[in-house]
């Protein structure tokens, strides 16, 4: 019995010890992926991006270093965009000039920058009226986000964008409407939060449905693409 008993904590023992091991490896190769990653994201990114992320960029870019932005979207929603890119605009498709390993890396760098994990409050059910949206768009998001979604130089996403329909959920747009992005101009939407904007959840789904009713286009106008 006292043999038995040795063998089973020698047992939990080298467990503990290959669980420790195995941490240790994937904390070296992650921190090996983000590093690379880093190298690819100022060759590549940081003149649209910014140094930090934040869309500080000389020429027109998304802040992606941003709590609200990196908790809506996953890690495979981050690789689509960028090897797919966004047709018509200034965000090309990578998919041609870096590798899947390169651009998986790219995505472990950004993603280091999330420090916090948002929760965000949702309807199940995202159908809503786009009669109401689009004169709720035009009241408050066309300033921004142009006619018809065409989108504005560093005011305002293209959501007309065939590749950005294609990969952003309902979910996420709703998010981002409702709740906007940290230090953007993008700012909440929802009634009850701290923005110009007071949007009941209906409004804010009705927007969406709006925008999903929009003709995807694949180019987009020539001052998009200027600094």
């Amino acid at each position: 019995m006292k043999k038995l008993l040795i063998g089973f904590y020698l047992l939990i023992i080298i467990g503990i010890i290959v669980c420790l091991s195995n941490s240790d490896i994937f904390a070296s190769k992650n921190s090996q992926a983000i590093a690379a990653g880093e190298k690819l994201y100022n060759k590549n990114c940081l003149i649209c991006h910014g140094k930090t992320g934040k869309g500080e960029g000389p020429y027109a870019g998304t802040a992606l270093n941003n709590q609200h932005f990196l908790s809506t979207v996953s890690d495979k929603d981050l690789f689509n965009y960028v090897k797919f890119g966004r047709e018509g605009t200034s965000m090309p498709a990578y998919d041609s000039r870096l590798s899947d390993k390169d651009l998986h890396n790219l995505v472990a760098f950004i993603r280091d920058w999330q420090n916090k994990e948002i929760e965000f409050d949702i309807p199940k059910t995202i159908l809503g009226d786009s009669v109401n949206g689009e004169k709720q768009y035009n009241l408050y998001c066309l300033n921004c986000h142009g006619e018809a979604g065409a989108g504005k130089v560093k005011m305002g996403t293209v959501l007309s964008n065939s590749h950005y329909l294609e990969y952003t959920t309902d979910q996420q747009i709703w998010i981002t409407t409702a709740y906007g992005r940290e230090e953007t101009r993008m700012g909440p939407s929802l009634k009850s939060l701290e923005g110009a904007r007071q949007l009941s959840e209906k409004d804010i789904t009705d927007i969406v449905s709006y925008i999903r009713t929009l003709k995807p286009i694949k180019e987009t106008p020539n001052d998009y693409l200027k600094p």
